[in-house]
């Protein structure tokens, strides 16, 4: 029962969210990288609420929504599905730089964001 107030609360929350201006890739990118750098073991309801409506808003770009959803599905480290995202993201010639080394950074999260992680996250 939890469980399905959880995502009923998420649902509801990722509408309101998906009304503000997280349009934009560069504002995603930030919103995910802060929630990355800050983050212990899994996203907040209310983490989860803004990754979900980065990843269901078509103008944040693809990769970006793949990389709200892995992180969105984070339980200590990425799920297999979220690593092999990850790693298309990375693999893909015309991603762009800012676009892959946040992917990298999910890619290699376990638990928490790395000394290393955490400044490249400070860039965005």
């Amino acid at each position: 029962m939890k469980s399905l107030t959880t995502k009923l609360l998420v649902v509801a929350v990722a509408s309101v969210f998906s009304q503000f201006a997280l349009a934009d890739a560069a504002s995603a990118q930030k919103t995910i990288a802060g929630i990355l750098a800050g983050m212990n073991h899994f996203p907040s309801d209310a983490q989860k609420a803004e990754l979900m409506a980065i990843s269901s808003d078509e103008s944040s770009g693809r990769g970006n929504q793949l990389i709200a959803s892995a992180v969105h599905d984070i339980q200590h480290a990425p799920t297999a599905e979220g690593k092999a995202a990850m790693q298309q993201i990375i693999d893909y010639p015309q991603a762009p730089a800012e676009t892959k080394a946040l992917a990298k950074v999910v890619l290699e999260f376990n638990h928490m964001a790395s000394a290393d992680a955490k400044a490249v996250l400070a860039g965005f």
